[in-house]
């Protein structure tokens, strides 16, 4: 017998996107949690967001550079469940540029 993860069991989707917010450029945090009224913090500090399960907050870039480590790749949402999950920031946003040998593009 094969058990798979269903999705109310898998872990809640989160993601990130630069967006820009007046004159200043801002990381769009989304994720869900289990309950509504659930804390959410990331990178260790507890943020107010916006929605219920399914929440996001904008988080201005020298905020997040004061909470993340230099040239970091990643960010840690926790929500009231406790458990830490590591979400992928967008490629170069704290400084980090990855020298590409070859870029290859294909149209389907």
């Amino acid at each position: 017998m094969v058990l798979t993860a269903s999705a109310a069991t898998a872990a809640p989707a989160a993601g990130t996107r630069l967006v820009s917010c007046g004159a200043q450029a801002c990381l769009l945090v989304t994720g869900e949690r289990s309950l509504r009224d659930a804390p959410v913090s990331l990178n260790g500090h507890r943020v107010a967001v916006e929605g219920g399960r399914a929440w996001h907050l904008l988080l201005p870039m020298a905020t997040l550079r004061a909470w993340s480590e230099p040239y970091a790749r990643s960010l840690a949402i926790t929500t009231g469940e406790g458990e830490a999950r590591e979400v992928s920031l967008p490629i170069g946003l704290l400084g980090h540029t990855t020298d590409l040998a070859a870029l290859e593009v294909r149209v389907r």
